[in-house]
């Protein structure tokens, strides 16, 4: 019986989300029909992170255990082979790809393993839209005051009770407290990409942090405001969830020094 990491990456246009849903295209659902084509056999794999609807994935991990013969350093390009062989919902060639394949300890699991995580969300500020990019950044079309953002990361990095930045609807937590170890803004042109890395997230988290963010940089709440949110734990005071579209899951960690290296 072998243990197998899977390295994934993904454009969420295509699919509903990571999660297995019957009748569906789903990133786990498509890997999971791959891997069944090649190995012969039902297989479940555990992702790290349950990537919702229109999202993307520059790094998501899964692992699942099975006995096969084919060698682990084949896999990856057989799995390719067979995802791009296929189609999705839309008619469309593949849209994920297997970028590593590694075998791992036998107690290891893709979910229970993870220390923290990283996502990127990217804000177009062009006035007029680029139709190529429209499901691959909010297009805002407008300028923000990216130094009155800047100054409201510090408020959200720390430890802190995150139920303020919570959409109803996600699975229920036993505690809303979450540790964000970094937030950045920097500039790539027109647009601006906000990075938050952090030990777990709550439903649309990141989304409502970037909506609020925007509020900020639209002048319609003050940096230090942002405090008073996190302490009011109280949804409705947040700024509004960001579309899924400007949403990458960019980064898994697994060790302290992989957490801390950047």
């Amino acid at each position: 019986m072998k243990n197998i990491l899977l390295t994934i990456e993904y454009d969420g246009t295509y699919f509903y989300g990571w999660q297995r849903q019957p009748g569906l295209a789903t990133g786990q659902g498509k890997i999971e029909e791959a891997l069944e084509k090649l190995l012969g056999q039902k297989v479940e794999i555990n992702g790290t992170s349950r990537t919702d609807a229109g999202v993307h994935a520059l790094c998501q991990k899964a692992s699942f255990k099975a006995d096969f013969g084919i060698p682990v350093e084949n896999m990856k390009r057989a799995l390719n082979d067979i995802l791009s062989s296929g189609e999705t919902y839309r008619g469309k060639a593949s849209a994920i790809r297997i970028t590593d394949v590694r075998e791992v300890p036998d107690d290891f699991h893709a979910r229970f393993n993870c220390l923290g995580k990283k996502y990127m969300y990217i804000i177009d500020q062009k006035a007029e839209p680029e139709i190529f990019q429209r499901n691959y950044a909010y297009q805002l079309g407008e300028t923000l005051d990216v130094s009155k953002m800047r100054q409201a990361l510090k408020y959200i990095e720390g430890t802190h009770d995150f139920e303020s930045f919570q959409a109803q609807g996600g699975t229920p937590r036993e505690t809303t407290v979450r540790t964000i170890y970094g937030a950045k803004i920097y500039d790539e042109g027109d647009k601006l990409v906000f990075e938050v890395k952090g030990d777990g997230f709550l439903y649309n988290m990141v989304r409502i942090m970037v909506g609020t963010l925007i509020q900020v940089g639209r002048g319609k709440i003050a940096p230090q405001d942002v405090e008073k949110i996190l302490e009011s734990k109280d949804r409705q005071n947040a700024g509004p969830t960001a579309p899924a579209e400007g949403l990458y899951l960019a980064e898994i960690y697994f060790t302290q020094e992989e957490l801390w290296k950047e």
